[in-house]
């Protein structure tokens, strides 16, 4: 949570100064952005840290606009980046029934350019990747149905237990790991869905 003193405040982007913060990654202040300062400094550490082996950056924003959750990405000259890159919100959305791929993007426009996603892209080497999560303010749209559906705590948490499950699909595919999804996760969709968002779902 890097921003706690402007959400206080019932601010959803700028800090108590005003300040957009996920527009500050190249230069933060101490004074103006120590969060995103103290951050940067634990992020950079653990890169050289030749024993941390830092894989994933998420940073998780509402959006006000658009519906359902979908992800921001960042674009490399190497192709085979840019491919692998796209396994985490391909996972994520044959998981999660309120995650669109298609309004997924991978882009580096310059407005951009301050972004954790974006910043931390080119920080890091090419065994990381870095994501923007983006979520509606308010709900979201299944294949194939014709009306939102209303996010609420429940739906916030299960798309959260899903980015979960979809880490631990991630590293099977990549042989990290080999043991079973726990049956909490495997039964967690089916048990936690309202009757009209599970026939959706099965639909899909």
């Amino acid at each position: 949570m890097l921003n706690p003193d402007g959400v206080y405040l019932g601010n959803y982007r700028c800090s108590l100064m005003g300040f957009d913060l996920n527009r500050h990654w190249q230069d933060p202040s101490p004074w103006a952005q120590p969060t995103l300062h103290a951050v940067k400094q634990l992020i950079v550490q653990m890169s050289q840290d030749p024993s941390v082996s830092l894989e994933f950056y998420i940073d998780v924003h509402a959006h006000s606009t658009m519906l359902n959750g979908f992800m921001y990405g960042n674009v490399f000259e190497d192709e085979e980046r840019v491919q692998r890159q796209a396994v985490f919100p391909r996972l994520l959305c044959h998981n999660a029934h309120d995650f669109s791929f298609s309004s997924t993007s991978f882009n580096r426009d310059v407005v951009k350019a301050g972004t954790g996603r974006r910043f931390l892209g080119g920080l890091l080497d090419d065994t990381s990747y870095c994501y923007t999560l983006e979520v509606s303010f308010y709900s979201y749209m299944t294949s194939g149905s014709t009306a939102p559906v209303a996010y609420t705590e429940e739906s916030y948490m299960r798309l959260g237990m899903n980015v979960a499950r979809t880490f631990l699909d991630y590293y099977k595919l990549n042989n990290l790991i080999k043991d079973a999804v726990p049956s909490h996760l495997q039964s967690y969709e089916a048990t936690s869905q309202p009757e009209k968002e599970r026939s959706q779902h099965v639909r899909d």
